[in-house]
């Protein structure tokens, strides 16, 4: 994505789309990560060679908790593994408490348990002996990575380091002592910088072969792409929540300090960091997964359906009257006969078609996030008046309608493109351009149309 300042409205243009398709291996899933970063060259080489453009700054946000390892050279030592990879199961976080009680984790943490966590992928490769880990110097998480692999520096951002399960965000440092008592070396970790620190500038080859100018800024943005796109809420006064809507919906508020306490705990809330320093008290729900799940499943059985038609026959499918735990689907593969196994368990009737399979989906999300809302309230003792969606899942006028029905709440949605925004205009903060996140909100609010939405 190209982001263009000018004026104090903000512009941006895709450049360049590719898949992220993990692949599945005798030995586990893993990203592509090589191939990714071919692709970013390629972006690169758009703006530089095709586009003739001087880039004032290039920024990487990804998916947060996934990590690469890397050897005394600076090499790889592992291709990097996906979080939803079989060996991230809640065994490995039972196994993990033996060693340091849950209580003491979240204490030092204030971060939501899930079996993706890196510290729990970090103790499964531990307790396997894995002779990745065995040689590894460095851990980098996947957007630190790309970032080594244009500037050469080697930095961890702290909205993604926040992320692991293994960074205080009251010290604002990581939580070390959690490490030694799982047997994981502390050495590995690098320094962790703020959101909007420049790193430096391209590294010679990268800069030659995309036609870019060797001087151009490499700045760790908002690193984790929740992280950007909170930047991008065009939020006004303090009665909002947000929802980053994608494969996961991300639903929180944005507070000066972390809650970290035993109610959080039994609720199980996550305290990330944002950009700006804030605290993003947030849950994480599976979000949109699901239905991107049946989507495939339905495409390998011979049907393809776009997004805007699964909506559309959504919209026309009555109400099953019954609502699913989104995130008690987390492995891939067969999710239509995974949510009708659910129903059949229970002994309600199974959606015989794709419009009721979509329906129930978004009505059993929305309902979540009605019992989320009350959970954030009851955290925070804040009335929430307005909740902004934000991300892909914005454009889901159903879900969005939805969502305002079954928290009572206005909802607000847009930008769709707001983690790319967040990552632009947290360059920006950087480059002295913009002065914080108040103005980049201001910047956003010119730039995009929302749609407004009220409780029906």
């Amino acid at each position: 994505m190209l982001g263009s300042l000018e004026s104090g409205r903000l512009t941006l243009e895709e450049l360049h789309r590719f898949a992220n398709t993990p692949v599945r291996l005798p030995t586990g899933l893993y990203w592509d990560t090589l191939r990714l970063f071919q692709e970013i060259r390629h972006s690169l080489a758009i703006c530089g060679r095709e586009r003739k453009i001087a880039l004032d700054g290039i920024g990487v946000d990804t998916w947060g908790v996934d990590f690469a390892l890397l050897g005394a050279d600076g090499a790889l030592v592992d291709n990097p593994r996906h979080y939803r990879d079989a060996r991230n199961t809640w065994m490995t976080m039972d196994k993990a408490f033996v060693s340091v009680p849950r209580q003491e984790i979240f204490a030092e943490t204030g971060i939501q348990f899930m079996p993706i966590n890196t510290i729990y992928q970090l103790s499964a490769m531990t307790w396997a002996k894995s002779p990745a880990l065995g040689v590894a110097k460095t851990l980098l998480f996947t957007p630190d990575l790309f970032n080594y692999w244009l500037s050469g520096v080697v930095r961890a951002e702290v909205s993604i380091a926040s992320t692991s399960q293994f960074y205080n965000p009251v010290t604002r440092d990581w939580a070390k002592g959690l490490l030694r008592k799982l047997g994981i070396e502390e050495s590995l970790l690098p320094e962790i910088v703020s959101s909007g620190t420049r790193l430096g500038t391209l590294l010679p080859e990268v800069a030659e072969t995309s036609g870019l100018s060797a001087d151009t800024p490499v700045f760790a943005t908002a690193s984790h792409d929740t992280a950007s796109a909170v930047a991008a809420v065009p939020s006004e006064g303090q009665d909002w929540g947000y929802i980053s809507s994608g494969t996961w919906s991300l639903m929180g508020v944005e507070l000066d300090a972390p809650v970290i306490n035993e109610h959080a705990a039994v609720l199980n809330f996550t305290n990330e960091v944002g950009a700006g320093g804030k605290i993003r008290l947030l849950k994480n729900i599976a979000g949109l997964w699901l239905l991107q799940e049946c989507r495939r499943a339905w495409a390998l059985a011979g049907r393809e359906y776009g997004y805007a038609e699964l909506v559309e026959l959504a919209a026309g499918a009555p109400s099953s009257g019954l609502t699913l735990n989104p995130d008690a689907f987390p492995q891939p593969g067969h999710m239509p006969e995974q949510i009708a196994e659910h129903c059949r368990e229970r002994g309600v009737n199974i959606p015989e078609q794709p419009g009721g399979m979509v329906r129930l989906i978004l009505e059993s999300l929305a309902a979540r996030y009605g019992e989320v809302l009350e959970n954030i309230e009851a955290l925070t003792g804040r009335r929430i008046n307005r909740i902004h969606i934000v991300g892909g899942g914005s454009r889901n006028e159903l879900l969005n309608q939805l969502a305002a029905n079954a928290t009572g709440r206005t909802v607000i949605a847009g930008p769709a493109e707001a983690t790319a925004a967040g990552n632009v205009l947290v360059q920006a903060i950087g480059a002295g351009i913009v002065s914080g996140v108040g103005e980049a909100r201001e910047i956003v609010r010119r730039s995009f149309q929302i749609q407004i939405y009220e409780p029906r």
